[in-house]
């Protein structure tokens, strides 16, 4: 007999959710710990994430700081380890768009996006995968977009960005499944978060996005449960290098 329940079940492993103190990152780390990981959030906003751990309750914990600072990476991943130990599973949420047009775009807005999307998601990865080869088990999730696969106007760095996503997680696959260790990227379409604040503040806007769904809506949090749980989970084991559209068909019509 399948058993269900063991696939999805995450008892005894610790997760790692960056940008946890808002939208997709935040009901990432509920999501796993309601499926009874041990969650770290991380973020760099203290109140919002002492909000989510209150939520979670003591399975939670929190580190206030900036995955995109290199210099102090190894400080870092000491501190998400602490509470629980090392994690098993880092989950790659923390994300930002600027939103400049081409002709806008400035040096500084192309760096910060790169760094926050692209870099950290690689640089903390590599320094957690030491601790998941010597367990051979471990689940990296990355964080696609509907710009993966599409250009949007005003999306030119980020999108960029998320284009790179699709290709560095297969070639995490490529590095580290050997290992045990699952990549694959999550691409979600139109959900309402801060970073799509500007898209939902328009209803006109966010109709028009709701229509070129195969579904019919925009996403709702709870649209990321079952994805996050899959590919952080042993119902994955076989799937890796892989981008998992949770878009409500955005992308296929």
């Amino acid at each position: 007999m399948v058993d269900v329940e063991d696939l999805f079940h995450l008892g005894g492993k610790v997760a790692v959710v960056t940008g946890a103190s808002s939208g997709l990152g935040r009901r990432a780390a509920i999501a796993l710990a309601a499926a009874g990981a041990m969650v770290v959030g991380v973020a760099r906003r203290q109140e919002e994430l002492q909000s989510v751990c209150n939520e979670i309750g003591f399975s939670a914990a929190y580190v206030v700081g900036d995955v995109t600072d290199r210099d102090r990476l190894p400080a870092l991943v000491e501190a998400i380890s602490a509470p629980f130990g090392a994690p098993d599973i880092v989950v790659h949420a923390a994300g930002i768009n600027t939103r400049q047009a081409a002709d806008d775009v400035t040096p500084e807005g192309w760096d910060v996006t790169l760094s926050l999307n692209l870099s950290a998601p690689f640089f903390l990865s590599q320094a957690l995968v030491p601790a998941m080869k010597a367990k051979g088990w471990g689940r990296i999730v990355n964080f696609a977009s509907l710009q993966t696969t599409r250009a949007f106007p005003g999306g030119i760095a980020y999108g960029a960005t998320k284009g790179a996503i699709g290709q560095l997680t297969r070639a995490m696959a490529e590095a580290w499944s050997p290992h045990g260790i699952t990549a694959n990227a999550i691409g979600p379409g139109f959900f309402p978060t801060e970073l799509t604040q500007a898209v939902f503040s328009d209803p006109d806007r966010a109709a028009r996005n709701a229509a070129q769904t195969c579904i019919g809506r925009n996403g709702t949090m709870e649209d990321i449960d079952g994805p996050i749980l899959f590919l952080c989970s042993n119902a994955s084991a076989y799937v890796t290098g892989q981008v998992l559209m949770v878009d409500g068909g955005f992308t296929a019509k």
